[in-house]
């Protein structure tokens, strides 16, 4: 079975060998990340965390989360087009959460002045685990939608390679071939493409918003170099250079360095932290021009947990999506159990009873990029703190989602090479595009494996806890 290859090894120093022939590979493939003592500087690199082997994934649920990801893409482009729901749904968050808030008076600045951009581009990751049933049967269950800076779609294109090596060095070529071919990067290429084309102005380029300590540069320059070769150029900058050379013109046209942007793709932005008043008027700038903003204000909003926890209520999937009983349907078999925590006797329920069962619940504050949520003893006392404040109703639970655990060896610089419990989460890339109301592009591009020793609870690949990985069907 897929879950215990180490069965083949026989012993320490052939899974050492294994490890040391995987990283070779992996380092060919460019499978990278910068250091962290050389965040700016490609000078130095290392390969990026990785499993040694791929993970067992039932067929049957990797099907159902690619079926379900144009539903998701639709639903996504719905709520961002839905500015009452915007406003209802985050009102109390917005009044705790400073984030949000700064976030949500640029969307209603935006509003307000009216929207200049015609053509929308989103390209989302929505994430799974696999729920154990108390059948001992597995269901896909949805964690989070990632709906700006969706990362890893590079790297997940490099790494099918890496591990029908190792299965071919096992002799194992019939499970080699089982690996999936998968290239996200070219698929969310082929998104920024057909936003540019219909920008509709060949002199026009693809402004790229990054940190310039950037350890993950290898992964956006994978989809820089698909742009490249269609012949459309990419200019990497950071909001600062926007705050200092961006501008707009009558037509609310963006010009950086004096030459016009079509599409703004964001890679940065998504954390507090990522912010100064000299960035957010950046932001601004660049959301009141007409250049496709990758996500739109809007998009991002849309991507929010307590956007997502009040999707999982009665009757509102159904008035976001109107007629489509299906889509309906394949979107909530995925939802997990989601709970507000607004002030107020459901507010008071769920909280109640996450303290009673706290290993049933997560706490998840209203944040991107890993880490961010608490578990067991940690959430009970944020809770305790939290009961009678504002504050929690920045806060959303989330039922806790308890995987079946499996063998792995999670392959990192200078840690030892040994077997651990491992779970995983599995994300599906989607890509659409609108122009004006009408939907131009709805697609799946790929799917990103990333594996975790099952005693983190919280993290991802660059916050040192995940490392990437392939599905193995079965």
């Amino acid at each position: 079975m897929a879950s215990s290859w180490g069965s083949f090894l026989q012993g320490e120093q052939q899974l050492e060998e294994l490890a040391r022939q995987a990283v070779d590979r992996a380092l060919a493939e460019g499978v990278l990340l910068r250091t962290t003592k050389e965040q700016s500087s490609s000078d130095v690199v290392s390969y990026a965390p990785f499993t040694l082997f791929p993970s067992p994934v039932p067929s049957a649920l990797l099907e159902q989360a690619y079926a379900v990801q144009m539903d998701f893409n639709q639903l996504v482009d719905a709520v961002s087009q839905n500015a009452a729901f915007l406003e209802k749904t985050l009102s109390s968050t917005i009044k705790r959460d400073t984030f949000t808030a700064r976030l949500f008076d640029i969307y209603k600045q935006v509003l307000k002045e009216g929207i200049a951009q015609t053509v929308f581009l989103g390209l989302n990751r929505s994430d799974y685990m696999f729920q154990r049933n108390a059948d001992g049967s597995p269901a896909l269950k949805q964690i989070e939608i990632n709906t700006i800076s969706a990362s890893f779609g590079g790297l997940a294109s490099r790494t099918p390679a890496v591990h029908r090596h190792v299965l071919n060095v096992l002799n194992k070529t019939k499970d080699a071939a089982r690996i999936l071919s998968n290239n996200p990067s070219q698929g969310l290429a082929l998104g920024i493409a057909k936003a540019w084309e219909l920008y509709g102005s060949d002199r026009a380029l693809v402004l790229l918003v990054a940190q310039e300590k950037e350890r993950n540069v290898f992964d956006q320059r994978a989809i820089e170099n698909e742009l490249l070769a269609r012949n459309i150029h990419v200019i990497r900058r950071r909001f600062e250079d926007v705050a200092e050379k961006g501008s707009l013109d009558q037509d609310r046209k963006l010009f950086l360095d004096g030459q016009e942007i079509a599409v703004v793709y964001f890679r940065d932005g998504y954390m507090p932290s990522q912010y100064n008043q000299q960035n957010w008027e950046a932001r601004l700038l660049m959301e009141r021009s007409c250049a496709v903003k990758c996500p739109d204000i809007a998009t991002q909003l849309a991507g929010t947990k307590k956007v997502q926890q009040e999707l999982s209520r009665v009757g509102v999937l159904e008035m976001l999506l109107p007629d489509q009983p299906e889509a309906v349907a394949r979107l909530r078999a995925t939802f997990a159990g989601q709970y507000s925590l607004d002030l107020g006797e459901e507010g008071d329920q769920a909280l109640a009873e996450a303290l009673a069962a706290p290993s049933r619940f997560v706490l998840k504050p209203q944040r991107e990029g890993g880490g961010n949520n608490l578990y067991g003893e940690e959430m009970v006392q944020a809770l305790r703190q939290l009961k009678d404040s504002e504050e929690r109703a920045s806060y959303i639970l989330m039922e806790k989602i308890e995987p079946e655990p499996f063998g792995n060896c999670l392959l990192r610089p200078g840690c030892p090479v040994r077997v651990v419990p491992c779970i995983s989460e599995l994300g599906i890339f989607g890509v659409y595009v609108r122009q004006g109301k009408t939907l131009v592009m709805n697609k799946h591009v790929g799917h990103l494996l990333r594996t975790k020793a099952n005693e983190h609870a919280d993290g991802g690949v660059v916050a040192g806890v995940a490392v990437l990985d392939n599905p193995f069907p079965v």
